[in-house]
């Protein structure tokens, strides 16, 4: 979706700043909300896409005016309602008040560092053989869904030179509105400066994405 998260080339937002040894986290509540969020998703009621989606959903105001843990504290109470987890009640109480849903699972204290060395792998055999092959120049969709896509704006209807196959992987775009997994081939795909940016780009730029296979048609 063309969401408030999607800035890649917009204008305004003045210069990326890292900042030097960053800390994994600046406040105390902000490695909380990583524990809740990552133990909220434990429960087996959405998955990484859905949540990302949530994210994206935000309005732009409200996105832009929030921190990085603050947007996925707001994201994880619409997942939490979505899903009857919690109600407005609980929310504005700060205590379960109402009936709730019950998770498929729960995670324990004791199991953690175990399910984060297993992670959350998203590779997935495809039925299909690939469609493109490294050296094959393609071009991607121009669509502007409402829903989650991976394809950032500024690298659609772009052409562009495949330089590798990545192998299967869950399809986000449907995976994040319980449409199914539909595993595709991921590619690399990489385009010059001028083709993304058009007149004045750096000519020795080079921007390489990982595209779903649908998003790609042979040039």
């Amino acid at each position: 979706m063309n969401g408030p998260q999607d800035l890649g080339g917009q204008m305004g937002f003045g210069p990326v700043a890292p900042e030097p040894d960053e800390p994994y986290f600046h406040a105390d509540w902000e490695r909380r909300a990583l524990g809740v969020t990552l133990c909220a998703g434990a429960m087996g009621a959405w998955n990484i896409d859905e949540s990302r989606h949530a994210r994206e959903s935000l309005h732009p105001a409200d996105y832009y005016a929030s921190s990085y843990y603050q947007i996925w504290i707001k994201a994880l109470e619409v997942l939490l309602k979505r899903h009857g987890f919690v109600g407005d009640r609980d929310l504005a109480t700060g205590d379960a008040v109402d009936p709730a849903a019950t998770p498929k699972r729960v995670l324990k204290a004791k199991d953690v560092p175990a399910v984060l060395a297993k992670g959350g792998p998203c590779d997935r055999p495809v039925a299909m053989p690939a469609r493109f092959k490294a050296g094959d120049t393609v071009r991607t969709k121009n669509f502007h869904p409402t829903g989650h896509t991976r394809l950032p704006r500024y690298a659609r209807g772009k052409q562009g030179v495949v330089e590798a196959v990545r192998g299967g992987f869950v399809f986000p775009d449907t995976n994040a509105h319980g449409q199914g997994e539909n595993p595709q081939w991921v590619y690399t795909v990489a385009f010059t400066g001028s083709e993304i940016w058009g007149e004045g780009a750096d000519p020795t730029l080079v921007v390489s994405i990982d595209a779903w296979e649908n998003y790609l048609e042979p040039a």
